[in-house]
């Protein structure tokens, strides 16, 4: 058959990209939506929580972290899982039981069980985020991966402008309307609105493009063909394509540190950011004030990922990520040594905004070194060692902040990791951005 007949006209074919990311990115935003607001809701609720169960500031930032341990023990096998099974049956049974577990959070009256709680949590949500990703390459080519990731990691930021608001309204008004505490009722209603987005999922993502009713027989051709050639291009260009090669290579290993250097003070601001408001500025703080002003620095990062993908997309997948990565770094310096709430948000923003920006532009690398198996199991193994930096970060914090009083040793410490993470990627990644042609 010729080409003519099979391929859709270009003009056709940008439509139809923007298409496929109507279609798809919504639907598997809005499981990383509620991934992310899940993972913060404890960093909302940490001060009232604390003040009823008797925590302190270790016990919080262990609670946060001990979810990471089931999440890295899982995601590889989970993403092999995927893989298999089918990306809309996996996501759905991954939002159901996490979904459970948030729910069931509200009932905990300890530490122990509060614990026990988030390490059941890591194990129920483990490799959403890895298998995310992995999928959206079984929609997306190379050549449209930066904004597709830009759009796709835009959830993030967007988590925490809806996660704040609904966090702060039922801490305000939680008891009255489900006669529990205000901190309960945010796990209660986050948990189960997390099983409806499980059922939306189940309902409506396609596993591939060729199971796709709403693309057309030329469209479904059109897209497996240029994923497909893209492949073989890979492979024959020395990209890594088996489960091993991918899990013993050093690239891949050291892709991992910069990725966990990039994303190390993520869960400590997360966890941490409206305490760390309300102890600078008593005029700022209160329970509802500090989480609404904690929402401020995900809105700048919204802005900034959208103006950075225009230029990200111009240069190398290298380049787009070291930059932001070098601005986060900065703004945790200045935020590090603010001496008033207002110059500490700031600083915290520009922070965020980097640190933001360059996540997506990150995963434009491993995409050009790894395919097939080995990018299932390579993706997956990057974002679990990352994610001991969710472990690592948030007890650091509350360690630090029980010892010193303050939280500057935490600041300047994240900022030390993300330079030293920078080192890495300027090196490694040229290495791995450069395998295909």
């Amino acid at each position: 058959m010729s080409n003519e007949t099979t391929t859709p006209p270009v003009a056709d074919e940008r439509r139809l990209w923007r298409r496929v990311a109507w279609r798809i990115i919504p639907l598997v935003g809005l499981a990383y939506v509620m991934s992310y607001i899940d993972r913060a809701n404890l960093g909302y609720v940490a001060q009232p929580m604390s003040r009823d169960l008797g925590l302190t500031a270790a016990q919080v930032g262990l609670a946060g972290g001990l979810f990471f341990i089931g999440y890295i023990l899982v995601e590889v096998p989970s993403n092999i899982a995927l893989r298999r099974f089918g990306a809309r049956k996996w996501i759905t049974r991954i939002l159901v039981s996490w979904g459970l577990v948030t729910a069931a959070t509200a009932a905990v009256h300890s530490a122990t069980t509060l614990y026990l709680a988030r390490l059941l949590l890591g194990f129920a949500e483990a490799g959403l985020a890895a298998g995310i990703l992995l999928y959206l390459t079984f929609w997306f080519p190379r050549r449209h991966r930066s904004w597709t990731m830009s759009a796709f990691f835009l959830m993030i930021p967007l988590s925490s402008i809806v996660g704040a608001p609904l966090a702060a309204g039922l801490l305000a008004w939680g008891q009255n309307l489900f006669d529990m505490a205000g901190w309960r009722s945010l796990f209660l209603v986050e948990g189960v609105l997390t099983v409806l987005v499980g059922a939306v999922i189940f309902f409506l993502l396609p596993d591939r493009p060729r199971e796709a009713k709403w693309l057309s027989p030329d469209e479904r051709e059109l897209i497996e063909g240029t994923l497909a050639a893209e492949a073989e291009e890979q492979a024959a260009h020395g990209a890594l394509t088996g489960l091993r090669q991918a899990l013993t290579s050093g690239r891949v290993w050291a892709m991992a540190v910069a990725f966990f250097a990039i994303v190390f003070g993520l869960y400590p601001l997360a966890f941490f950011l409206p305490t760390m408001i309300s102890s600078l500025s008593s005029s700022l703080g209160g329970d509802v004030n500090s989480v609404l002003l904690s929402a401020i620095p995900s809105a700048v990062a919204i802005v900034a990922m959208v103006v950075w993908s225009r230029f990200a997309a111009r240069v190398s997948a290298v380049v787009a990520t070291a930059v932001p990565m070098a601005i986060g770094a900065a703004g945790l310096l200045l935020a590090t040594f603010s001496g008033d709430g207002i110059l500490f948000i700031v600083g915290v923003c520009v922070s965020v905004a980097g640190i933001y920006s360059a996540m997506p532009q990150f995963w434009r690398i491993p995409a050009m070194g790894l395919t097939g198996a080995a990018a299932a199991s390579g993706i997956a193994l990057i974002n679990s060692v990352s994610n001991l930096s969710g472990f690592v970060g948030p007890y650091l914090t509350g360690a630090i902040k029980d010892a010193t009083g303050g939280y500057t040793w935490v600041l300047l410490l994240i900022a030390v990791i993300m330079l030293l993470g920078l080192g890495v990627l300027l090196t490694v990644g040229r290495r791995m951005e450069g395998v295909p042609t």
